[in-house]
């Protein structure tokens, strides 16, 4: 069985990632999906939070991907997110003010607030943050 297993991290934008991984980590939309090679075919979609990537080596790296869809195939794994950073780019103290301004947003009862959007953007926020976090833990462990 192959050892690795390439991988695509794709925004609207612009391929983000491109390689070769021993292991995906992500949240699907059933739960925390761990692919590695050899996996069975699958195509799920993935919630807003972090894609954490064994790279061919045992070196980890972290992403944000605000939900979208993932891949699985015999020779490839591919991520197709509407937006996808590397969780070293994110700015932890604009999302944290984003977050704060959501949550303001949502909690003002006035009748021409979009509540599902403002929703959305809260949980974006939410996981974005929750990407900066899990990089950090993962920096302090080394």
């Amino acid at each position: 069985m192959a050892t690795t297993v390439h991988c695509s991290i794709v925004s609207a934008e612009q391929e983000i990632f491109s390689g070769l991984i021993e292991m995906i980590v992500a949240t699907g939309s059933l739960g925390e999906l761990g692919i590695k090679p050899g996996h069975a075919p699958l195509l799920s979609g993935i919630k807003p939070g972090p894609v954490r990537l064994i790279l061919e080596g045992g070196e980890e790296e972290v992403f944000f991907a605000s939900g979208g869809y993932i891949e699985v195939q015999p020779t490839a794994v591919t991520i197709l997110a509407d937006t996808a950073i590397r969780a070293d780019n994110i700015d932890e103290a604009a999302a944290a003010e984003a977050e704060k301004k959501a949550q303001a947003e949502l909690n003002d009862n006035r009748a021409d607030v979009d509540f599902a959007r403002v929703s959305a953007d809260l949980q974006e926020q939410a996981a974005m943050l929750r990407t900066v976090r899990k990089l950090r833990e993962q920096k302090n462990r080394v």
